[in-house]
């Protein structure tokens, strides 16, 4: 089963044009390995099948990645990281970026530690926290050259979540699906509000697949006020629509 995983992920990665390493396609079969132990004993993903971890997961995840924009990066927090997507594949493509790994659920983080032992991921650290509340701490507000955040919230609630984390003159990443530009019309205020420039959107297209997915890129241009991000469960429950 692992050689197969590793060949579907080798093939599917070199026809997205970020062909995989043989050391990265074994830290890859190392990670579905892993991925579907742990998923017998919690909910950390429906697509267990190794076309679906490989293309709707890892080669998703690494969609995130731009040759520039990484080139001038060194740090990367991953907000909601769940099962650890898209840091972990980001962390494994990109081993000079450091990674943090943000999740507000502790049985996630166990996973996600045992992940970077197994691994041997030198560059990722875990977080166990959500982030209304670390956004408020000085050790991880406006600390990092990119945020990223896949599958998490919508827009307007997304970026008040990831936006503190970037500091002035970085980039937060929003992996969307087929709603993305509506998802771009939703969120434009809230970007605004929190610091943000413009959203750009980057559209991806996946070996095998003819579904709608983008990248949205935001640039960080201003501080985030204060005032932001709210208390925990606010952005859900009241998310930011229009300019004070």
């Amino acid at each position: 089963m692992a050689e197969g995983f590793r060949e579907i992920l080798a093939a599917r990665a070199a026809a997205f044009g970020m062909p995989l390493t043989n050391a990265q396609l074994e830290q890859c079969v190392r990670y579905n390995e892993l991925l579907l132990t742990w998923n017998e004993r919690m909910n950390l993903t429906a697509l267990t099948a190794p076309e679906d971890v490989a293309v709707k997961h890892i080669v998703d995840s690494l969609s995130a990645y731009d040759v520039p924009l990484f080139a001038r990066a060194k740090s990367l927090i991953d907000v909601g990281t769940g099962a650890g997507l898209p840091g972990i594949p980001l962390a494994i493509y990109a081993p000079e970026i450091e990674v943090t790994l943000m999740d507000a659920l502790q049985k996630r983080v166990r996973f996600l530690t045992e992940v970077i032992e197994q691994l041997g991921l030198k560059n990722v650290v875990c977080v166990h926290a959500r982030a209304e509340a670390a956004a408020r701490m000085h050790t991880y507000r406006a600390q990092y050259d990119i945020a990223v955040s896949r599958a998490v919230a919508r827009l307007p609630v997304l970026a008040e979540y990831a936006l503190p984390f970037v500091r002035v003159g970085g980039t937060f990443l929003a992996l969307k699906g087929r709603a993305y530009a509506e998802e771009m019309e939703e969120g434009r205020a809230a970007v605004e509000m929190l610091g943000g420039g413009g959203i750009a959107a980057r559209p991806v297209t996946l070996p095998g697949l003819d579904d709608v997915r983008a990248v949205l890129v935001i640039e960080k241009y201003r501080s985030t006020p204060r005032a932001y991000p709210r208390r925990e469960g606010t952005p859900e429950k009241s998310p930011l629509r229009s300019c004070p």
